[in-house]
């Protein structure tokens, strides 16, 4: 009776040993199946010849990479990308935070306008492209009826990018107002109001108060927008499929090209390796400025 009482906490006691990883198999086995080995194998097709059929033929070693850096279309997307990303991430974050800071005090109203800043997340990538093309055309846009202009969004290569970044930060303000409002109510209100009661104004409160109380959720704010920026093909695929004259064509957007139009998959392949490098190496970048803050917990 004693042996039978000792196997069973034996079990039990060897159940929840293993139920930790029981909890943490399904999303191994997602990341493994959707995650790792498509990366894995996107490494592999990098450095292969592949055919039309997606199968690998022989090893070209960094033939693929310096075709890719030769080729006409890649610094110009890569520029692009590069351009679109500079000048996203610290707008949108401007924008986020700005309206966080508006809404970050509660009035009878606030549920309205809270309300209004998130629901760009309600509405879908493609029917946002749509919109804002119809909104910033030349001939029955509202934008330029409104403002007396006549300028191209989508049609000149001039303000081409500029028009997708319009796109880029209606869609991407509402979840980081959201990260930054809640970082905001969050932070301790004696702490808001001793920097008051000495005689702080407001930007004072805000450069040295709250600004380095929610640094981890800039920090956060900013490696995602980073990705965000870096991986933009949906606007530029709806609206204006990489024109005019490849003004818009993003390092995603030539990927997709590449590989579903052309069927060339090494040189797709190459596209996300160096987009993936320079992601992480900005990433990188951010977390190491970020640890020689130390000015907040």
């Amino acid at each position: 009776m004693a042996s039978s009482k000792v196997s069973v906490s034996q079990k039990k006691s060897g159940f929840k040993r293993l139920e930790p990883y029981l909890f943490l198999a399904p999303i191994i086995l997602f990341a493994v199946a959707f995650v790792y080995y498509p990366f894995f194998k996107t490494f592999l097709y990098s450095f292969s010849k592949v055919n039309v059929s997606g199968e690998i033929t022989g090893f070209a070693g960094f033939e693929n990479f310096a075709y890719l850096f030769g080729h006409r279309n890649f610094k110009k997307a890569l520029f692009n990308t590069l351009k679109l990303t500079v000048m996203f991430v610290p707008l949108n974050l401007c924008f986020s935070m700005g309206c966080a800071l508006l809404a970050n005090k509660k009035r009878k109203l606030s549920s309205v306008y809270e309300t209004m800043f998130t629901l760009p997340m309600a509405v879908p990538m493609s029917a946002v492209a749509m919109i804002f093309k119809i909104l910033l055309s030349p001939t029955v846009g509202y934008v330029n009826y409104f403002l007396g202009i006549n300028l191209g969004w989508f049609e000149d290569r001039k303000y081409a990018m500029f028009g997708i970044l319009i796109v880029c930060l209606w869609m991407g303000m509402a979840f980081d107002f959201l990260l930054f409002l809640s970082a905001l109510r969050g932070l301790p209100e004696s702490v808001v109001e001793a920097a008051q009661l000495d005689g702080a104004g407001f930007f004072t409160r805000l450069f040295k108060v709250q600004i380095p109380l929610v640094m981890p959720t800039i920090l956060y704010v900013v490696c995602t927008n980073l990705v965000l920026a870096m991986m933009t093909s949906g606007p530029v695929m709806i609206i204006t499929e990489g024109g005019p004259s490849r003004s818009t064509t993003t390092l995603i957007y030539m990927m997709f090209t590449s590989g579903y139009q052309s069927s060339d998959y090494s040189l797709a392949a190459c596209i996300s390796i160096v987009t993936f490098a320079l992601t992480f190496g900005m990433t990188a970048l951010a977390f190491w400025f970020d640890s020689k803050r130390d000015d907040y917990s």
